[in-house]
Formats: C-alpha cells, sequence, structure tokens
C-alpha cells in the first residue's frame, strides 16, 4: 500500500524477483529478437570458419593440391567474419539499450515507491541503505542485462553449433558435445545455487557500508566535535572487511567453477574419438581439424560464463533488494477518492492516541477543538509530542486511537493530495533544496510567476535580504541552505508557505534559532501568515504565545514544568482580559 500512485504507464509484476525482472526486460521485444538474430548469426559464422578451414586443409593435402578450393575457403571465412562482426555490433547495441532501459524504469519505479511510503517507513529505513539500493543495485540490474545476459544469450548459441555441425562428419561425434552440454548443465545449476547466496551476501554487505558511511557524513559535525573521527574509521573499516570478504568468498567460489576442467576433458574425448574414426576410414584429416575447431567453440561459453553468470546472479540479488524495498509495507494510503473540497479550518482531536513504537503512547487521549482562523500555541516539555500532535493533523501519522478531524470530516477520509496541498508546515530545522532560492520558495507551487514569488517573499520579510544576494533570486543555496543564516532559510520557508495559500498553518518553532532582530522580522511575518487562518504554533517565546487566541491549554503529559504554567497563566489572563472587554 502506497500513500500515493502515480501511473508508469507500463506495470511491472512484483509477485516475485524473477517476474519483475522478466516484466521489465518484456517491454523490450523487438530490441530481444534483434539480440537473439544478433547471437544466432554470430555463433553460426563462428562455426563457419573451423568448417571452411576443414575444407581448405583436405584441399591443400590433396594431389596435387586444389588451390581454387583454398581460395574459395578463404572468401567464405573473410565474408563471414565481417558478416559475423556486423552481427555481433548489433547484438551487443540491442542488449546495451535494453540494459540502460532497464536501469532507467528500474530507478524510476524504485524512486516513485520511495516518495510514496509513509513517514513511518522512512524513519525505520536507513538512507545510507536506501540509497545503495537506488545507486548500486539498481546499476546491477544493467549489468546484468548487459554484459551478463547478452553473453548468456551469446554462450548458448555457441554450445549448441557442435551439436548441429558434428553430425555432418559423422553421427558418433554427436558424443563429446552431448556430454559436454549435459555436464555443464548440471555443472552451472550447481554453481548458480551457491554464487546465488553469496550475491545476497556481497549486496547486503555493501548496504550496510554504504548506511554507516551515509550516516557518519551526515553527522560529520558531531563527529568532529567530539573527536570520534578513529572510531569511525573503525567501524567503517570493519564494514568494508564484511564486504571485502563477501567479494573474495565470490571469487572463491569462481575459482572452482566446474566447467574448465570439462572443457578440457570434452576435447580429449573429441579428439581420440575422432582419430578412431580417421583410422577406420570413416572420416578425412580435414573433417578431424574441423571437428576439433567446433569443440573450441564451447571455449566461448565456458571462459565467459564465468562473469556473465556472476553479472546475471548479482543482478537478481539486485532485484530482490530492491523488491523488497518497493513491496515493504506502509501505513498510510493515498485514498484518491476521498474528500476534496477547500478547508475552512475546524480542526477537533477526539480523543487521539498516538505512539511511534508499539505499545508505548507518545500521546495519550488527546481532547481539543480550533476553530477556523484561530491562532493556538502548543506548549510543553521537551519530548512532550508537540510536534507529534501536530503532524497527525496532515497524515504524515495515522492516530493509533481516536480521530482528528477537520471541518468535521476525519482526515482519513480526505484526499491526501488535496489534505496536503492545504497545509503548510514550517519547521525549527528547514530544508532547502540545492537550487535557486526562487526554486525553493515555489517548490509547492512551481507553476508560480516571478511576480508571485517576489511578493510572497516580501510577505515573509525575505525580500530584502534576497535582492542583496549578486544573483537575487537566482542564488543557488548550498545543500540544505547551509549558505543562508538560520533567520533567512525561516523567512525563505515563510514565503514557500504564503505561496501555496494554505489554509492550516503550522509553525514549529520557528523562531527557536534566531536573535531578537530577526525574530520581530519573523513575527512580523508570522502575523500576517495567521490572517484569516487556523494556525498552530509550537513556541516557547511567550512573545508568541501572547498572541495566540486563548483557547484551553491542553497538556500533553503528565508533569507540568515551570514554563508550561506561566503559558497556562498567560493564555487565561489574555482570556479574562477580552471577557472584560466585551462588558
Amino acid at each position: 500500500m502506497s500513500e500515493f500512485a502515480i501511473d508508469l504507464h507500463q506495470e511491472s509484476n512484483r509477485g516475485s524477483p524473477n517476474r519483475w525482472v522478466l516484466s521489465h526486460l518484456g517491454r523490450h521485444g523487438w530490441l530481444f529478437v534483434g539480440m537473439f538474430i544478433g547471437a544466432f548469426g554470430n555463433a553460426a559464422l563462428a562455426a563457419v570458419m573451423p568448417v571452411f578451414i576443414g575444407i581448405a586443409f583436405d584441399a591443400a593435402l590433396a594431389d596435387p593440391p586444389q588451390f581454387d578450393r583454398i581460395a574459395l575457403a578463404a572468401v567464405v571465412v573473410l565474408a563471414s567474419q565481417v558478416t559475423r562482426s556486423v552481427l555481433q555490433l548489433g547484438r551487443n547495441f540491442a542488449s546495451s539499450v535494453i540494459g540502460e532501459r532497464v536501469e532507467r524504469d528500474t530507478r524510476q519505479e524504485l524512486y516513485l515507491s520511495l516518495l510514496g511510503k509513509s513517514m513511518t517507513f522512512h524513519d525505520l529505513q536507513p538512507v545510507g541503505d536506501t540509497m545503495a539500493r537506488a545507486t548500486n543495485d539498481v546499476r546491477e540490474m544493467n549489468l546484468m542485462m548487459n554484459p551478463g545476459i547478452n553473453l548468456v544469450v551469446g554462450s548458448a548459441n555457441f554450445m549448441i553449433m557442435p551439436l548441429l555441425l558434428a553430425p555432418r562428419y559423422d553421427p558418433q561425434l554427436v558424443a563429446a558435445p552431448l556430454f559436454f552440454i549435459v555436464a555443464y548443465m548440471v555443472a552451472l545449476t550447481h554453481y548458480m545455487g551457491i554464487l546465488s547466496h553469496i550475491a545476497d551476501r556481497v549486496r547486503l554487505a555493501f548496504g550496510s557500508m554504504n548506511a554507516r558511511l551515509a550516516e557518519a557524513l551526515d553527522g560529520v559535525e558531531m563527529v568532529k566535535g567530539s573527536a570520534q573521527e578513529t572510531a569511525e574509521i573503525a567501524r567503517f573499516q570493519e564494514n568494508a572487511r564484511e564486504y571485502r570478504n563477501a567479494t573474495v568468498a565470490q571469487g572463491r567460489e569462481e575459482a572452482k567453477f566446474l566447467p574448465l576442467l570439462l572443457l578440457g576433458v570434452t576435447e580429449a574425448i573429441g579428439f581420440a574419438h575422432a582419430l578412431l574414426l580417421l583410422q577406420a576410414g570413416r572420416i578425412q584429416v580435414g573433417d578431424v581439424v574441423a571437428y576439433i575447431g567446433l569443440l573450441g567453440l564451447f571455449g566461448f561459453p565456458t571462459n565467459i560464463s564465468l562473469m556473465a553468470y556472476s553479472r546475471v546472479s548479482l543482478g537478481l540479488a539486485g532485484a530482490r533488494r530492491i523488491l523488497e524495498l518497493m513491496n515493504r509495507e506502509t501505513l498510510l494510503d493515498e485514498n484518491p477518492v476521498g474528500h476534496a473540497e477547500t478547508i475552512t479550518g475546524d480542526v477537533t482531536f477526539d480523543g487521539v492516541s498516538f505512539g511511534y513504537v508499539d505499545d508505548v503512547d507518545t500521546l495519550r487521549d488527546i481532547r481539543f477543538t480550533v476553530r477556523a482562523g484561530q491562532t493556538v500555541a502548543i506548549v510543553g516539555q521537551t519530548g512532550a509530542g508537540k510536534s507529534t500532535l501536530t503532524k497527525l493533523i496532515n497524515r504524515t501519522y495515522d492516530a493509533r486511537d481516536g480521530r482528528v478531524l477537520i471541518d468535521g470530516i476525519d482526515v482519513r477520509d480526505w484526499s491526501l493530495d488535496a489534505l496536503r496541498r492545504q497545509i503548510s508546515i514550517i519547521e525549527q530545522d528547514i530544508f532547502l533544496f540545492s537550487r535557486t532560492i526562487a526554486e525553493n520558495i515555489a517548490f509547492g507551487a512551481p507553476e508560480a510567476t516571478a511576480a508571485e514569488i517576489e511578493a510572497a517573499a516580501r510577505a515573509a520579510q525575505a525580500h530584502d535580504f534576497i535582492v542583496g544576494f549578486s544573483d537575487g533570486y537566482e542564488t543557488v543555496v548550498g545543500s540544505r541552505g547551509v549558505t543562508l543564516s538560520g533567520g533567512q532559510r525561516q523567512r525563505i520557508a515563510l514565503a514557500r508557505a504564503f505561496l501555496t495559500r494554505p489554509r492550516i498553518l503550522i509553525l514549529d518553532d520557528s523562531t527557536s534559532a534566531v536573535d531578537s532582530a530577526t525574530e520581530d522580522q519573523i513575527q512580523r511575518a508570522i502575523q500576517h501568515a495567521a490572517e484569516n487562518r487556523t494556525t498552530f504554533l509550537i513556541t516557547h517565546r511567550l512573545s508568541q504565545i501572547r498572541w495566540a487566541d486563548p483557547v484551553s491549554y491542553t497538556h500533553l503529559r503528565a508533569h507540568e514544568t515551570v514554563l508550561d504554567l506561566v503559558c497556562r497563566l498567560l493564555l487565561e489572563k489574555k482570556k479574562k482580559t477580552q471577557h472584560q472587554n466585551t462588558q
């Protein structure tokens, strides 16, 4: 189940890794036809060379030598190899195109699946492991096709040529090729069974190593600040060692590849058999030469299969990891046919309980109502669940018990897209993309004009500092907005919220990390943003609490801090003052 779905135009079968891979490969039927024609033609023309060399050999041994037959054989060999190179180019081109398209389609499908997962999924899934699957495992899908399956198909055609052409010299000469093919298939089945488990280990070890690396880089400031570089290097070396061990184990199994021995045995058996038939007068010397040349065709599938089947095995291991990630259940439903009207702004928590972990409540039996257009201050001690409370409104998470109602309708009965388009959340840790300031402001409304973007920036008190940059609104901010100050990021986030014109605005401690002067600017922007909108303020700033509407103070946990008490008294005092004014 996914939060939302996007039409990919071409559905894939996610029943099993093999079916999923085949559903992607099946989209390229004509390319596969071209690849098979090229593979068969390549193998057939490769067999032409030993056949005509045998003919030329007999012509040379004739008395007198038949130079015209030798010349004809040379011309045929030359023409066949030129044609063979063209067919081989076509085969490689077709398989390369299939591989690139499979990688593209797989990456797109995985990306859309990840966007559709709930926050609960992303909270529990390591980013580094996800990136390993989205990059290296997806790349393995490409390599599985080219050179993997490409060489498997090519080698299969090489294997049948000696079986098809040996009877033209003597029916008994089928024995050696038949022995090799049967023994090869038995050995290959055993080899693939072992390699499958090792390939899974290799991909898992790489994912773990990548996850740890991403975590260390994301927290590099903490690592350096705590002087833990040596400890982190040791942890990474341990993960790298496991990846190396898994790779070495794969190489060790490849070194035991039995068909290399079978090839030598087959050629010895075939040569001895051909000599016996030559002694019996059933075949000529040229036939022996051609037959040994045909057996030599087994060298290509034998030597190339070490790499080809390894690539196929690693590709299937990558497919299993990608599919496991996409098929992992998420708990939120898009509900595309749900309620989709314009939000008025009434919000009700009706006996809501929620916890990130089963049997551990972060929120318990929360009950309150906020009327449309009101500004609500939510206060409480750190870890009380203030942010969690607001994330139930836009269904970042779903309540475990009870209901969250917007305009009297359970949020689960709303269309998720319609619901989230009308709710904006500005958090303490503002996330900005490595794009221009204009693109960051217009992220929720990509169709916005330059004039609309500037108007939103002015309303958020951001225009003045933006035009102070040399490139103005086209200034590219660094990753996560690190090139901007905390106050600048906050105001860009407010401008982004203004542009989407939300009916419900949630401000999660959005001025906790700024100075007084910057706070005044942000305060004016917030007050402007709160006009005619239902606004939730998660804050410890008394200056913000004072202008919140007097609604019932809701304590989220059992213990009240001194700040909580002050906030409650301020709200009660404001309520009494407004009551006296009305009298």
